[in-house]
């Protein structure tokens, strides 16, 4: 509305320097269009032809141009702020208290202004929101409930980020046991005659030589073995 005033002020001074202020309100009123200010235009011809004059002079019409729509102009604003805010990355309780700064001035209530705050919302809390058994109908109930649901889903991810999978409980089969590499068990099932295999050194030589009665070969050491039993 600003710029709309001071270009016709700076056009008038120059291009309508003699011509009386009726004219000028008239020309000026020729340009004013659209939603609420043509609104408020066909109010101002409607007095002039009921002989009722809002104004006089074309700064008069002006003044009262900035008056109307000053505050207009704010109400505007804030419905486009409105419009553009989203949740986003913030938390919802700081989104709410950003919503209801933003909102103030705007002219929004009812239904509207419901839907307005469920369209910022990230859509995954206006999902489970929407689709709850009890869904929320009242702006309040919205900020209440959704600022809840905010809070424990992010409670929710940090437990599970703590705890990692911690939960899980993966069993695995323990290997079967088996014999030490190069080992072979000194009892022979299939034979129950004697040993078999028994692993050398000192006592292997041993017994080797007194399960074949003395006969074969002997290892030196198991010799000293022999002299320390003094039995045979």
């Amino acid at each position: 509305m600003v710029g709309f005033i001071n270009a016709y002020c700076l056009y008038i001074s120059i291009r309508m320097k003699g011509s009386s202020e009726e004219e000028k309100i008239s020309w000026v009123l020729t340009y004013v269009q659209g939603g609420v200010v043509e609104v408020w235009k066909e109010n101002i011809l409607e007095e002039r032809r009921q002989g009722v004059l809002a104004v006089e002079t074309v700064e008069e019409l002006f003044t009262k141009m900035r008056e109307e729509f000053e505050e207009f102009n704010k109400e505007l604003k804030k419905v486009d702020e409105l419009r553009l805010l989203e949740q986003g990355g913030w938390m919802c309780d700081e989104y709410v208290q950003i919503f209801k700064e933003v909102l103030r001035g705007s002219g929004y209530e009812g239904r509207p202004l419901v839907e307005e705050f469920k369209r910022g919302l990230n859509r995954n809390i206006r999902r489970r929101l929407v689709e709850a058994e009890s869904p929320p109908v009242t702006i309040n109930e919205w900020w209440e409930r959704s600022v809840r649901l905010d809070r424990n889903l992010r409670q929710s991810r940090v437990e599970e980020k703590v705890l990692g999978g911690k939960g899980a409980v993966w069993v695995t089969r323990p290997p079967e046991a088996q014999p030490a590499r190069g080992f072979r068990p000194l009892w022979n099932n299939r034979n129950q005659g004697g040993f078999q295999g028994a692993p050398r050194g000192r006592l292997g030589g041993d017994l080797r030589r007194r399960e074949g009665g003395g006969q074969g070969t002997q290892d030196p050491n198991a010799m000293e073995v022999d002299r320390s039993w003094g039995g045979d």
